[in-house]
């Protein structure tokens, strides 16, 4: 017999510069989620600080698990778009709703072995194994590669970044392209919508290469901005990264909201979480 098709949540045409509006609604979200999500934010960038220190002299390592960074980023965003959730549904967006999200979400299943039960971990693994994968290309590519040393990060601007024969960083930044764009189009939307729906991940996923076929001027635009304050961040001896990601993971549920229309698909409850929260302080749209 043949297969039934999958059925997709419709997907949205939006305007170029809508991104920036997602912008100011992740600001907001942040400014109102206060606390907590600054809390997360400090705890992405202590890891980044980690990171720094552990490979400070190995550059030739670092490059490529800072990059690797920015593809797990969907998954470390989680806990943003269960702030912004909550707030748009006018509950509480605390360090409760988090950890309930966290270790509840699926549990109105009838069996941990129900299609879609582990579709947000086995996500999240596929990431990290893509972006542990990037981490040992970069690192074989600078090492084998480069003609000499690269040690600190001055040594990767001099001996791959300027160098005369500039093979090596167009090499670099190729294959990190080839990796992140198809990465990119499969979690763009996916992780937001696994997370406010029961959809299967590859529903998700779909989804996600749907909406950036859609929308592929918007979804540059959307790529050009998380990059250009992910590296401002960076930039900022890490500890940017404290508010610039709870902006972008606030943000990337309005992404979510804008592009995509769940509305066919039933709701991912958390038990605990009260059924119908009014609209309270004149905050929910």
């Amino acid at each position: 017999m043949p297969k039934t098709p999958v059925a997709l949540p419709q997907v949205r045409s939006i305007r170029f510069t809508q991104p920036l509006n997602w912008l100011v609604l992740g600001w907001r979200d942040m400014v109102h989620a206060g606390t907590v999500s600054l809390a997360h934010g400090l705890v992405l960038a202590a890891c980044s600080v980690l990171l720094l220190v552990v490979g400070h002299s190995r550059f030739w390592l670092l490059a490529g698990a800072l990059s690797g960074f920015l593809v797990v980023a969907p998954v470390l965003a989680t806990s943003f778009y269960v702030l912004s959730r909550a707030l748009e549904r006018g509950e509480p967006a605390d360090f409760a709703a988090v950890a309930r999200t966290w270790l509840f979400w699926q549990s109105h299943y009838r069996t941990r072995w129900d299609n879609d039960y582990w579709c947000l971990v086995r996500f999240g693994g596929l990431l990290a194994l893509a972006a542990t994968g990037w981490v040992l290309t970069s690192a074989a590519l600078i090492t084998l590669l480069a003609p000499a040393p690269v040690r600190t990060p001055l040594d990767f601007l001099v001996h791959v970044v300027l160098a005369q024969d500039s093979s090596l960083f167009t090499l670099w930044l190729a294959l990190g392209s080839l990796l992140a764009a198809p990465i990119f189009a499969s979690s763009v939307v996916a992780i937001p919508l696994l997370l406010d729906r029961r959809a299967t991940l590859w529903q998700a996923v779909l989804t996600s290469w749907q909406t950036v076929l859609a929308n592929p001027a918007t979804m540059a635009m959307w790529t050009a901005l998380i990059l250009a304050l992910t590296l401002l961040g960076m930039a900022l001896l890490m500890l940017g990264l404290v508010v610039v990601m709870p902006l972008l993971g606030h943000a990337s549920w309005h992404a979510y909201r804008d592009l995509v229309d769940a509305s066919g698909l039933p709701e991912r409850q958390p038990d605990g979480v009260a059924q119908g929260a009014g609209q309270r302080n004149g905050y929910a749209s």
